[in-house]
């Protein structure tokens, strides 16, 4: 059984024996995600979207086989080094025109698919226009889904064109070897790419076991951070943990009264197939309880968007 480190064990481990990254796996992120939201989708009451963005993340997975892109130079591995700047910055790093390409094979992945809801397929034929008649705007919100901004963003749509880009991003990632990543990066963000985590997960098994890992909602990269950390603040001192009553063990949101937002921690001695942006989709409660009691998500979840609230 895991023994849960009390707080004075984790400041006090030899924090250099603690993988501090976990690169993404191309032959397993997305085809363990698909199949992690095939089984969150029995009996589910989302179980639709579920199992909509489960056929999506397949189509992730044949994206990502054997894609070759071009990625950072030895000049920009050694000036992210130097400046401790994530390489592959999402906001600042020019695309190549070919993530249009892994979009349109996704769009087509979609429309291939069995079972189709009628109205998935009429924002997927729009979007397939687009593509090919109004590519400004594509990119105009590609740019803003990766800085996480609500303007610029139609939620039909965005799901598909974050999903191109995560696949982009996480061929990235997976060729980089941690070497190439700065020891020290800004506190909160994704070291690989500067975006920001999902949610974080408790792994368990090997040099990682009992420590927590922050997961990047665009290139599935994992960086470790002590627990009992506020993961958008970094405070260790007003730190809470909530759970729905009666709901599964595994899932937790990690409250700060510093910064009042929140995110969630997965427990994987719980939940072995647990997957971040999966996990996280699949527990919209446990979000709705945290907003009635006053707190604010630190980050959405890539796969899901809201049309910007328009003021009173």
């Amino acid at each position: 059984m895991q023994r849960i480190l009390e707080r004075g064990e984790i400041e006090g481990l030899d924090h250099t024996t603690i993988p501090r990254l976990r690169l993404p796996v191309r032959a397993m992120v997305f085809a363990d995600r698909a199949a992690r939201l095939r089984q969150l989708a029995e009996g589910h009451p989302l179980a639709g979207y579920l199992l909509l963005m489960a056929t999506l993340a397949e189509g992730q997975h044949l994206a990502l086989h054997g894609l070759e892109l071009p990625g950072a130079g030895q000049d920009i591995i050694e000036r992210s080094q130097a400046h401790g700047m994530p390489p592959l910055q999402a906001t600042a790093w020019e695309r190549d025109p070919m993530w249009r390409d892994i979009l349109a094979a996704l769009l087509e992945h979609m429309l291939n698919a069995p079972g189709l809801p009628t109205q998935a397929e009429q924002v997927i034929k729009a979007l397939q226009q687009q593509r090919v008649e109004d590519i400004t705007s594509i990119e105009t919100q590609a740019d803003a889904l990766l800085a996480e901004r609500e303007s610029d963003v139609d939620a039909a749509t965005a799901p598909f064109i974050m999903a191109a880009l995560q696949v982009y991003w996480t061929g990235l990632a997976a060729d980089f070897k941690e070497s190439d990543l700065p020891v020290v990066s800004p506190t909160g963000v994704c070291p690989c790419c500067g975006s920001f985590p999902v949610a974080s997960v408790v792994r368990v098994g090997g040099a990682a076991d009992g420590c927590r890992y922050l997961c990047c909602s665009l290139c599935a990269t994992e960086w470790h951070l002590v627990r009992v950390t506020c993961s958008h603040c970094n405070d260790t001192k007003q730190v809470a943990y909530h759970h729905v009553e009666d709901g599964p063990e595994g899932i937790k949101a990690e409250s700060c009264d510093h910064c009042h937002s929140y995110r969630k921690i997965f427990y994987q001695e719980k939940m072995l197939g647990v997957d971040a942006v999966a996990d996280d989709l699949a527990s919209l409660t446990l979000d709705m309880l945290m907003g009635e009691a006053g707190y604010s998500r630190a980050s959405g979840n890539p796969l899901l968007w809201q049309n910007e609230q328009a003021e009173p």
